[in-house]
């Protein structure tokens, strides 16, 4: 089964549109810059909707890497993909943020950061865009207790039906609020959402999948109106909830698409390529980009066009800076860290075979450089 390099043009796209979010809305909106886009703000607030479609991204292939894997190479994955890249920009955020005095951090928020599970200490984010990463963690508990029980068809639509019941009886205040840790309800539409269309693309359409489809929808248009309302109040600025409508659906077609295999004439192989920028990209650019704005953002604030020119320039030196971060950090550290954990996985008890049969042809293969989440809000 082919690489499904579509996915690969979403990635980066969502991962676009949340870079453009930041510099040219949150950026003046929240005080980091001078650079103000006022026409231009009317369509770019609606970016950290790409934060959506890279949930439903993540949904739709971390099942399908999980598949047929024993659960400790489930686990390897996440770790080699997330942490190498992370490391080096918490790094590097942190180091740029004490420097310029734009961000503080301490010693402590700095340490509590690199474990990625900061939020359960209670600990601020170094970087606005690191919430995203909290959430996926969260989800891959889900996936790693499926790998552990055995992944099947019928298991996953269980506990996709499961999640969306207790989704719907945590929002009518029917289940205690500590639920929400592990429920998430204001993303769970879409990671429901991107494992029932991983069992489209695997097995085929069935009126089942369509039913938890159409559930999911329904709450993402009721949930993602809801959160337009709070961003709102946040900036005071006004968020059409047509477009969050429209914003939606457009989200839940072109995933369904992929996954039936109407996008395979859009796919080309070079789309790996600005795929595995996503990542990093989205690691390094916000307040990095923020404090890079605000230095010179004096000098160009006067003309539109200087305003411009800065914004695109630094969004293309960031992608560049992000592929170097792929290239020289990602890969070698992430197989230097794959060969230790799979090591030290192999004398650990229960590395036999994985629970509920073979694996997929080729999945793993297909699906291994996942996405992790892109933006903030």
């Amino acid at each position: 089964m082919r690489r499904l390099y579509e996915l690969d043009l979403l990635r980066i796209l969502a991962a676009v549109f949340v870079v453009i979010f930041h510099y040219t809305f949150t950026g003046w909106m929240q005080g980091h810059t001078s650079l103000a886009f006022p026409t231009f703000g009317e369509v770019a607030r609606y970016g950290y909707l790409g934060v959506d479609l890279f949930f439903m991204i993540s949904g739709f292939v971390v099942l399908l890497s999980a598949w047929g894997r024993r659960p400790s190479k489930f686990v390897i994955s996440r770790i080699v993909r997330l942490y190498p890249a992370f490391w080096f920009a918490v790094t590097l955020t942190a180091l740029v943020s004490v420097l310029s005095g734009a961000f503080p951090v301490s010693l402590w928020q700095y340490l509590a950061n690199l474990t990625m599970v900061h939020p359960a200490l209670n600990v601020a984010d170094i970087d606005v865009v690191y919430w995203t990463l909290w959430a996926e963690i969260r989800f891959y508990v889900v996936v790693f207790v499926l790998a552990c029980i055995g992944l099947t068809r019928r298991r996953v639509l269980n506990t996709l039906w499961g999640w969306l019941a207790l989704t719907g009886l945590l929002q009518a205040g029917l289940l205690p609020s500590v639920a929400e840790v592990l429920l998430q309800t204001t993303f769970a539409h879409y990671f429901i959402a991107g494992m029932a269309l991983g069992l489209v693309h695997r097995f085929g359409m069935t009126w089942e999948l369509a039913a938890i489809l159409v559930l999911s929808y329904a709450n993402a248009l009721y949930r993602g109106i809801g959160f337009a309302g709070d961003v709102a109040d946040r900036y005071e600025v006004p968020f059409h909830p047509w477009v969050i409508v429209v914003v939606i659906w457009l989200i839940y077609l072109v995933m369904l698409l992929v996954a039936l295999g109407v996008t395979t004439p859009v796919g080309r192989p070079w789309f790996s390529v600005a795929g595995s920028l996503t990542y990093p990209l989205y690691l390094v650019h916000g307040n990095v980009g923020f404090v890079i704005l605000a230095w010179f953002g004096e000098l160009f604030a006067p003309s539109l066009v200087l305003r411009w020119v800065l914004v695109l320039g630094l969004v293309g030196a960031m992608a560049a800076f992000a592929y170097g971060i792929h290239l020289l950090i990602e890969r070698p550290v992430a197989s230097r860290l794959k060969r230790v954990l799979e090591a030290a996985a192999r004398v650990l008890p229960g590395s036999g075979k994985a629970p509920g049969g073979p694996p997929g042809p080729a999945n793993d293969q297909r699906v291994e450089r996942d996405p992790a989440p892109a933006g903030g809000r």
